[in-house]
């Protein structure tokens, strides 16, 4: 649906938000037809263009319209409006989006969302206009602290402050819609603690805590900042690897390509500095024999190798892992046969 279409469609003419960008892809529910306080643009230079004519409190933009050749209009914007700049960012784009969002000179924006949002979401974290108070009985402040924390307890483990089983669960199946389109590497690495209940029964439940919050400082530690790590649930985690969003695109028939026959190398790298990390620490809690006594067992599995969707390669991954577990534990296995253990891979 263009620019025209969708402001016909919204029957949108004006007001307090302006979105740049296709709101039935960023929106978990459509914009009701009786709001007068947002107007849409399905393009940048349309957006640009509406917001030199009028008063905005803030300007919401999807990052798929933010590209280096337009870099310069949107620096140029931030500084003629004095509108709240919002980027409306898919989970993969959050990376992007963090390096976009800043005080200085060259950022774009003051702030970014992560969709898709609900359109009550765009209101609370915007300011607020006299008209718009008046609606509201409440503290716009303190609700917005509320909503953050809500967002916080959905999206994050509480005990580790990884990432939690749902956002995992769904930004693995965003990464993997945009490794389809754009020939990318997702790998995904399933690992868990061995022996876990034996921390908890003999130290006790306090120092199995511990035992995950170290070993997911030691995880994050690892692995690359795009990368996404989550606890599962007791002592199971996973981690997501994909290709750098600020690195180079390779060009068609390069050694991107060879990868949807062979695990990428870094994650196979990152697994093994973590393994390498959890022999080299001393944990203090568990006594004076504590240093390298933690190991983990994992399986790796990637697209489309092993699989072409996020439950196949989930699947394909516990499967190696429980055959690493079988195998005597302590070890890390790429999907196929014991012999495929990557202390084994130069």
């Amino acid at each position: 649906m263009k620019g025209d279409e969708l402001q016909k469609s919204y029957n949108m003419d004006g007001g307090e938000i302006l979105i740049i960008g296709n709101p039935s892809a960023l929106m978990k529910e459509a914009i009701s037809t009786d709001i007068s306080d947002i107007r849409v643009c399905g393009s940048l230079d349309e957006g640009l263009k509406t917001a030199g004519q009028s008063h905005f409190k803030t300007i919401a933009i999807e990052m798929n319209e933010i590209k280096p050749s337009t870099r310069e209009k949107l620096v140029s914007l931030r500084k003629k409006t004095s509108a709240k700049i919002l980027l409306l960012a898919r989970m993969y784009e959050e990376p992007d989006a963090i390096k976009l969002v800043g005080n200085n000179g060259n950022s774009i924006a003051d702030d970014y969302l992560i969709c898709p949002i609900q359109t009550e979401r765009l209101y609370n974290i915007a300011p607020l206009s006299p008209n718009l108070e008046n609606k509201n009985s409440y503290d716009n402040t303190a609700l917005l602290e509320r909503i953050n924390r809500l967002e916080k307890l959905a999206t994050e483990d509480d005990l580790t402050n990884l990432k939690n089983r749902r956002y995992l669960w769904e930004f693995a199946k965003q990464i993997i819609a945009r490794a389809k389109k754009e020939n990318g590497r997702v790998t995904v690495l399933a690992f868990d603690i061995d022996d876990f209940k034996h921390y908890n029964d003999v130290y006790g439940h306090a120092a199995g805590d511990e035992v995950l919050k170290q070993a997911s400082m030691l995880i994050k530690r690892c692995c690359r900042k795009h990368d996404v790590v989550a606890r599962l649930g007791g002592d199971e985690f996973a981690a997501v690897f994909w290709d750098d969003p600020q690195g180079p695109q390779p060009a068609e028939g390069n050694e991107r390509r060879s990868y949807t026959m062979d695990h990428p190398k870094e994650a196979i790298f990152i697994a093994k500095r973590f393994r390498r990390e959890l022999e080299k620490t001393n944990f203090q809690f568990l006594g004076p024999d504590g240093r390298g006594v933690l190991t983990i067992s994992g399986g790796l599995a990637s697209f489309n190798r092993d699989g072409s969707t996020a439950e196949q390669l989930f699947e394909r991954a516990d499967q190696a892992l429980l055959e690493a577990k079988r195998s005597g534990k302590n070890r890390i296995y790429l999907v196929g046969q014991p012999q495929n253990d990557i202390e084994k891979i130069e």
